[in-house]
């Protein structure tokens, strides 16, 4: 596993095509949680507010999601559409990232974590 220095470096590893969507997902977490501090942890961007939050990965055919089994149980109705499993959600690279709707799992993710 390639070690980044910043999340800057992990995205510009990638095609334009993905890099343009990581940083869409990255700006979307960023101004859904402000306060959060951006890291690369496990070797992929992390977002952490009192302990991890989410965390993102690129990859040849999608963009994996993580928002922990939490995030994923409480909207795993509209989450139907996609592949995912405990901890992981897959969102395919030839369609549109569902943006409300990661805004809504970080959203939760937030609050979760502040009642910590």
């Amino acid at each position: 596993m390639s070690k980044y220095e910043n999340v800057d470096d992990y995205i510009s590893q990638f095609s334009k095509e993905i890099q343009k969507i990581l940083e869409e997902l990255r700006k979307i977490i960023k101004n859904t949680a402000p306060n959060s501090k951006e890291i690369i942890n496990y070797g992929i961007p992390t977002y952490k507010l009192n302990g991890n939050l989410v965390h993102f990965a690129g990859f040849k055919k999608h963009i994996g999601f993580y928002p922990t089994r939490t995030g994923i149980e409480k909207f795993k109705d509209k989450l139907s559409n996609y592949k995912s499993s405990k901890g992981t959600i897959q969102f395919p690279i030839n369609k549109p990232l569902p943006l409300d709707l990661i805004k809504e799992i970080v959203i939760f993710r937030v609050n979760e974590n502040l009642k910590k």
